[in-house]
């Protein structure tokens, strides 16, 4: 373990600016649900009203998990039942970006040549990742005990977030050891976060019938911690079993790390053919066998996000129908039409943020094939670098138009309700904002390709302004450095071309600026 102490540090210098992202704002956004149920619910009856009705309704149990009472804590902790989502998506992705990451790219090589043990940046990695969780469950509790809410709940609200994260730091260790890819092992740890989750949303819904399947709630992490129930029962022992999982991947991740050659994986990689085919003779055509993969992964996700949000706007009418008191307390909100509206409103919002996420993704692909030395290989050739980028950039910029697509229509054929043409523009009216955040990965890019990663920290802010900014009531000029404050909202809401264009215009003068970066510094650089 030699050398662990000094990785540490280079990992916090590196992830300066992206680890008190997520380590900190993410400890945060609960707080703002407090005074938003306060408002909505000010009564006792009333958010028991609520709570009974909601606990027995299979969309928001999937989308949020079970809820078990009905005081004020409960329903902030359970209406933040997508956070450990979020959080282990963080922590994979953390540990994937410190171990098999920095060992293909040649940096693990680099730092192994001097006195550093062997499982040193493993450690390193986990440790780091372990601590920021702990970090985002310290700032959670401290924030939601200045709400005001019981300092016990709290401190079981905190180990909720911080034991996802030490579990899936785990699972992102394990992934690292499979494959000499990167991106590959990203692959593998979101597969795990997705199947932990629909195990999760199994187990519970299952639970609201017979129960014949509530069993699978006990084999995801994400299961384990959400029965914590912080606020009411607050269950202690479901973080045993988080703890075992923990100390066990991580345990696992260093014996596999013996049992492999450095630069390689244990899974065995796919030997390609000789000789590219026809199909790889141009440009585009690399662009698109490199991008086909993430594109279509995301186009299913999006669909099956839009297949949950639809079935939640049923539900809406269901509870707003079922139940006098929320019936009177949705008519104070403009009547259940009305909010309907504004749910598919919010979740277009939700869905383009997530969207803006992919677009960051597939432009930071240039980096990825910049530092791996393909980029050089490519150009050596009479490929210019605006091919080079354009193709790549083709996919960042419209890829996000096909998922948006494939999520409006999935909402709108789950909920028949309403009008699938509404539904689906207010998805596809956020394009001008992913375009906005895609942009500015691109200047990053270009002009600081070293600080690409700072990319992320636009999605970032705007998750952070989308979740409390109006909770909080947070100044106007604060909320308008989100692009997605400027568009308009579909359905219930009128439309105008001028943000639109605006924001499209914006989007094209940073990306001509990145290219510009581009075409005069070094390749690599």
């Amino acid at each position: 373990m030699t050398g662990v102490g000094s990785l540490v540090r280079l990992i916090l210098r590196r992830d300066r600016v992206i680890l008190p992202l997520w380590a900190v704002l993410l400890g945060l956004v609960p707080a703002g649900y407090v005074a938003s149920f306060e408002g909505l619910f000010p009564t006792v009856a009333e958010r028991l009203d609520y709570a009974r009705v909601s606990a027995t309704n299979a969309g928001f149990v999937t989308l949020y998990g079970p809820l078990e009472g009905s005081s004020l804590g409960e329903l902030v902790a359970w209406r933040a039942g997508f956070l450990p989502v979020l959080v282990a998506l963080c922590a994979v992705l953390t540990v994937v970006r410190h171990t098999r990451a920095d060992e293909e790219s040649g940096r693990t090589e680099l730092v192994g040549a001097a006195a550093v043990g062997r499982h040193a940046q493993l450690a390193a990695a986990l440790l780091t990742t372990a601590g920021a969780s702990l970090v985002l469950g310290a700032v959670l509790t401290a924030a939601m005990v200045g709400q005001g809410m019981p300092v016990e709940g709290s401190l079981a609200f905190g180990a909720e977030m911080a034991l996802t994260g030490w579990a899936f730091a785990g699972v992102g260790a394990i992934a690292a050891q499979l494959t000499s890819s990167a991106r590959s092992a990203r692959s593998i740890g979101l597969l795990a976060l997705g199947v932990a989750f629909v195990l999760r949303v199994g187990g519970d819904t299952s639970a609201l019938s017979d129960g014949a399947l509530s069993w699978l709630s006990w084999l995801s992490p994400i299961g384990w911690v959400q029965h914590l129930f912080p606020y009411g029962a607050n269950n202690w022992w479901p973080a045993v079993l988080a703890i075992v999982f923990s100390a066990g991947t991580s345990a696992v991740a260093a014996v596999l790390l013996t049992r492999r050659d450095f630069g390689a994986g244990l899974l065995p990689a796919r030997l390609g053919p000789a000789s590219a085919s026809a199909g790889l003779s141009t440009p585009f055509a690399l662009a698109w066998r490199l991008h086909r993969g993430l594109l279509l992964g995301w186009t299913i996700g999006f669909a099956l996000l839009g297949l949950i949000f639809g079935g939640v706007g049923g539900s809406v009418l269901d509870i707003a129908s079922e139940n006098q008191g929320l019936s009177d307390i949705f008519a104070r909100l403009g009547g259940s039409e009305a909010l309907v509206d504004s749910y598919f409103a919010g979740t277009a919002g939700i869905l383009g943020l997530i969207a803006a996420c992919y677009a960051v993704q597939a432009t930071l692909r240039l980096r990825d094939e910049e530092q791996s030395g393909h980029a050089e290989a490519v150009l050596t050739t009479a490929v210019s670098r605006y091919t080079w980028a354009g193709t790549h950039l083709l996919f960042a910029l419209l890829g996000p138009a096909v998922v948006l697509a494939a999520a409006g229509l999935a909402t709108g054929l789950a909920y028949p309700q309403g009008d699938l043409g509404t539904i689906l523009a207010g998805t596809l009216v956020q394009l001008p904002a992913v375009w906005v955040l895609a942009a500015l990965a691109v200047l990053a890019f270009g002009l600081l390709p070293r600080l690409s990663a700072v990319a992320w920290a636009a999605p970032a802010l705007c998750l952070l302004i989308l979740l409390v900014g109006q909770t909080l009531q947070l100044d106007q000029w604060i909320l308008d450095l989100s692009p997605f404050t400027h568009v308009p909202h579909l359905p219930g809401g009128d439309i105008s071309a001028t943000p639109l264009v605006t924001l499209t215009v914006v989007a094209a003068a940073l990306t001509a600026a990145g290219i510009a970066g581009l075409r005069r510094r070094n390749i690599p650089d």
